[in-house]
């Protein structure tokens, strides 16, 4: 690639000798074998809460029927001015539609913050994807945890990079790149990779995942499909807003140069 390029610059440089400062026109002629012009990207537009029109939207604001119990059940936390709280032993929610490669936002916000309560017992809930793998949700300002389960962790495998939690009651957003595992034979061939973004700031860079999300014990490999989206009941009332997903197919592109 150096030697061609050195060809090239070479080349110019003997025709410039040759011709004298070279003309625009001259120029735009030299430039255009490397241009590409198709295939042309969708466009993408976006409704009035920034949703793009290529998501899925699994909250508007009025209902949670993108959404069920573990069990197949109505979703049983609450729903009341464009906002849904956990209803504490209802349940964790998890989508209706299963899901691989995806682009996810939400955004989120833990209660005030009850001073009989601290660390893990503090605004916790989770998103799993795939159900398997928790980015943990938890109040983080000013309230110390091990690290790989403060907010932002992919839960007892990665520590945040920072920690950007913002104050209790105010939102927090969620922007995640997610690369679902691939089995073969019974074994992981490529591990499940998660980019978070918390609050536009990066905090988790395509982070390779040692396996599912466990509370005691390592990460365990177990082959499986798509599957839901997750939120967790850890017995606080978090609420949730503006929640969209986006299908990618990262695995036809993970390996592009």
């Amino acid at each position: 690639m150096i030697r061609k390029h050195w060809f090239i610059l070479v080349t110019l440089g003997a025709t410039f000798a040759t011709w004298g400062q070279p003309s625009l026109e001259m120029l735009i002629a030299l430039s255009k074998p490397s241009e590409v012009w198709e295939p042309v990207p969708a466009t993408v537009h976006f409704n009035e809460r920034g949703v793009p029109s290529d998501a899925q939207d699994l909250f508007a604001g009025d209902s949670l029927s993108h959404w069920r119990t573990k069990a197949g059940e109505p979703a049983g936390w609450s729903v009341e001015n464009g906002v849904v709280t956990v209803v504490p032993g209802s349940g964790d929610i998890v989508t209706r539609e299963h899901y691989c490669d995806v682009q996810l936002h939400l955004e989120w916000r833990v209660p005030e913050v009850d001073t009989s309560l601290e660390g893990q017992q503090r605004g916790n809930s989770g998103v799993f994807l795939q159900s398997r793998y928790e980015v943990q949700i938890l109040d983080s300002f000013d309230n110390p945890t091990y690290v790989n389960g403060q907010a932002g962790a992919i839960y007892k495998q990665s520590p945040p990079l920072v920690n950007a939690m913002t104050a209790p009651r105010q939102w927090q957003r969620f922007d995640m790149i997610y690369a679902a595992p691939i089995f073969e034979a019974g074994a992981m061939s490529k591990p499940p990779r998660l980019t978070v973004l918390h609050n536009g700031v990066l905090i988790q860079n395509n982070v390779a995942l040692s396996g599912t999300t466990e509370w005691i014990g390592p990460p365990k490999v177990i082959p499986h499909g798509c599957d839901g989206l997750l939120l967790q009941d850890h017995g606080n009332p978090v609420q949730f807003r503006n929640m969209w997903v986006r299908r990618l197919d990262i695995a036809d592109t993970a390996d592009s140069p």
